[in-house]
């Protein structure tokens, strides 16, 4: 169960971090006007705040499935 949960969290935490970033990129689409450039610092920390983004979503979204996982197997037996 544990390989289990480090695939789950491995592959939630890469759909959620892409579809962040899709979002972002999408974000001043949206808003009409272009935001400045950011320099290489801001940009790392945009970066590794959208993977810590990703990481806490889906170690609550892995909760959520593994824990409905085995209530069902309780209430089944």
């Amino acid at each position: 169960m544990v390989k289990a949960s480090l695939i789950i969290m491995a592959v939630l935490t890469v759909l959620v971090a892409m579809g962040l970033r899709w979002r972002e990129e999408r974000l001043p689409l949206t808003r009409g006007k272009p935001q400045p450039r950011q320099g290489w610092i801001a940009a790392q920390k945009a970066k590794a705040n959208r993977w810590v983004t990703a990481a806490a979503i889906a170690a609550i979204g892995t909760t959520v499935i593994l824990g409905g996982l085995h209530w069902l197997r309780l209430l089944q037996g």
